[in-house]
């Protein structure tokens, strides 16, 4: 591919990657509330209490709208990234601020589908690894607002990662993908049992388990030790830094989703052999 169509591809990926990223915003926001209203109908039900009724609420409906008066986003005003810069940060009813997150989910969407783009063109191999990195942006970002991996993400990304070693449009193996997988879930499976046993205390979810499973998937079992490294260290760092800067939440916790995420956006920059390396492997 030459250079000047390698931009080109790259640029179209990126364009798609800002829609696709305003997209992420709204999964990131509503898939949780999604879960909670789904947990409490079963709750009820099975208390034989009679649930009430509640208007339709999923990815797709009810429309946008500012969450401090309630004006209905217009199209025009939910174009990624211009409609913030026009609207200079505002709602255009009430000039309540918009968060800056809404805009940098999009732009870091945008440059995670560009190099995809760049990396491997208008291929398969350029589709798995975009939907890849919006999974599991999108997984850190739920995980850090709610400390909720959900299995509606966390698995479709693990099976996907198998379909794609089977498939061969990743360079690992259905083997390496498989023990990648097993490891991945048995490893922090069994830390959190050791850890619950000798202190009575969950330290992590079990959707933890299963983000790392993932990983293992798509990058193989030989990087998992470099992947569990690099997120505890990072994890540590910045987990110590709310502490002294009063950051943590009630309970002094620290999702550690977002830094397994970290790290496999890094498995994906560096390769895995660069991975090993960095961590002295």
């Amino acid at each position: 591919m030459g250079l000047d169509l390698q931009w080109f591809t790259a640029s179209i990926f990126a364009v798609f990657g800002l829609l696709i990223g305003s997209f992420l915003n709204v999964v990131v926001y509503r898939l949780p509330k999604m879960l909670e209203q789904q947990w409490a109908n079963e709750c009820a039900e099975l208390s034989g209490k009679a649930q009430e009724g509640h208007d339709p609420f999923n990815l797709m409906v009810p429309r946008s709208r500012c969450p401090h008066c309630g004006h209905q986003i217009r199209w025009y005003e939910n174009v990624p990234v211009l409609s913030y810069i026009a609207l200079q940060g505002r709602c255009s009813a009430c000039k309540a601020r918009i968060s800056a997150r809404y805009p940098m989910v999009e732009v870091v969407t945008s440059a995670l589908f560009f190099y995809c783009g760049w990396r491997w063109g208008v291929t398969t191999q350029g589709l798995v690894w975009c939907a890849f990195a919006a999974t599991l942006l999108a997984l850190a970002l739920i995980d850090w607002d709610t400390t909720l991996l959900p299995d509606d993400l966390t698995l479709p990304l693990l099976w996907l990662g198998l379909l794609a070693a089977a498939m061969k449009w990743t360079p690992v193996d259905l083997n390496s993908a498989f023990w990648g997988a097993v490891g991945g879930y048995l490893s922090l499976w069994s830390v959190y049992w050791a850890f619950k046993l000798a202190t009575g205390k969950e330290g992590m979810g079990f959707g933890d388990f299963k983000l790392f499973a993932a990983l293992g998937v798509w990058f193989g079992w030989q990087t998992l030790i470099p992947i569990i490294l690099l997120a505890s260290v990072i994890g540590a760092i910045v987990g110590i830094a709310m502490k002294f800067t009063s950051g943590l939440r009630e309970g002094g916790y620290v999702p550690f989703g977002p830094f397994l995420a970290g790290a496999g956006f890094a498995a994906l920059f560096l390769g895995t052999n660069s991975l090993q390396r960095a961590v002295g492997l």
